[in-house]
Formats: structure tokens, C-alpha cells, sequence
């Protein structure tokens, strides 16, 4: 389970940074930063924050509302014409530094998901599979997937038939069947592999 120990340790005002949706074919990538006060948040909240990806939905849902009446906190995403320009590695960063510049106040220092780090006007660190380690990350974690999810859920209302609200943009079996009954929309990633696949043989079929 993620503790404050990261927080601890660098001192001052610390925030967790963390991103959703890199692998989807469809939709943007989010991100949020997420910063608690020097003692951390209330320890039943803090028993209850997790990766978001160790949690269900609705638990995910309930601790939405708490963590943004707890904790200053952004949010930012990079569009799907952004990750297929910059690529997908470099759009999640470009969310990063957004949700970064949504914080109210600047933090002292960074603690950031993953191996590498984006650009950012402070001391950052980067904590490998953070979301479970850190509380402040995993918390960021949770804001960044359900933002996200809502957006996708929202684009499965104006593009029925790619089970958006229940995939998300993945690669599932109801998805690739939408992609061949309904084809290309304008919210896929044409940089992906699998998308770009659909296109070029369109091409070559109208040819």
C-alpha cells in the first residue's frame, strides 16, 4: 500500500503527479498532480487511496469528491492529435506539466509515476510503479483514471457503437468490432499500430 514516506522525505509542499490512458487506441491522455498538506492526508482517507488500478470504479468514484475537498489539486490532458504528432510518451508528459500548472500554488517538488520525468519548474523525482508507493501519486492516480473515464463515457454518447463507456478506448473485442463496422472516428490515435493498420488497408481497398 502507498505510504508519505516520498513526501516526507523531500519536505515542504510535494506533489504526486500521474497520467491515464496511454495504451487506449482512442480518446486523450489525462493527468493530474496532486499535492496534501505536510502531515499527509487523514489516515482512514489515506487507508483507502490505492493505484487506481487496485480499485473498482465505485470505489474509485467515492474517493473523487474526498481527495478534491482534501487536496489542492490539477488536471490536465494532451488531445489525440497531440499524441499522434509527439507521440504517446511525450503527450503524457505534455499532460503532466498542464496538470502541473493547474495547482493553485506552486509545490516545492515533484514526486512523478515512472522512470522518466517531464519538464517542470522544480525538484522532481521519479518513483518506479509510484501509484503504489506513494500516497500522493496514487491519489493522483485515481483523479487523473476517473476524469479521464467520464470524458470517454461522455464520447461514447456521440460515437455509439465502440462500448467507449465500458473499454475506455482499449483494444477489446467490442471495440475492434466497432472499428470494423463503423471504421475510423476522429477521437482514435492514427499513430497506434492497430489504427493505423485499419487506415492503410483502407486505403489499399479503395485503391
Amino acid at each position: 500500500m502507498p505510504d508519505f514516506s516520498f513526501e516526507r522525505e523531500l519536505g515542504g509542499r510535494v506533489a504526486g503527479i500521474d497520467e491515464a490512458g496511454r495504451g487506449p487506441w482512442a480518446g486523450p491522455v489525462h493527468a493530474a498532480a496532486v499535492m496534501f498538506g505536510p502531515a499527509g492526508p487523514p489516515a482512514e482517507l489515506a487507508a483507502r487511496i490505492n493505484d487506481s488500478k487496485q480499485l473498482s470504479a465505485a470505489q474509485r468514484e467515492a474517493l473523487y469528491p474526498i481527495l478534491f475537498e482534501v487536496a489542492e489539486f490539477g488536471v490536465g490532458m494532451a488531445s489525440v492529435g497531440e499524441i499522434d504528432e509527439l507521440n504517446i510518451l511525450a503527450a503524457s508528459h505534455l499532460a503532466m506539466t498542464r496538470a502541473f500548472a493547474a495547482l493553485a500554488s506552486p509545490p516545492d517538488a515533484a514526486l512523478v509515476d515512472g522512470n522518466r520525468l517531464p519538464e517542470l519548474p522544480c525538484p522532481a523525482r521519479c518513483v518506479v510503479k509510484g501509484d503504489s508507493k506513494c500516497l500522493s501519486i496514487a491519489a493522483a492516480s485515481i483523479i487523473a483514471k476517473v476524469t479521464r473515464d467520464r470524458h470517454m463515457t461522455e464520447l461514447a454518447r456521440h460515437h455509439p457503437g465502440y462500448a467507449w463507456e465500458r473499454n475506455f478506448g482499449y483494444g477489446t473485442p467490442q471495440h475492434r468490432e466497432g472499428l470494423a463496422n463503423l471504421g475510423v472516428t476522429a477521437h482514435h490515435r492514427r499513430s497506434f499500430k492497430p489504427i493505423r493498420k485499419l487506415l492503410e488497408e483502407s486505403i489499399e481497398s479503395n485503391t
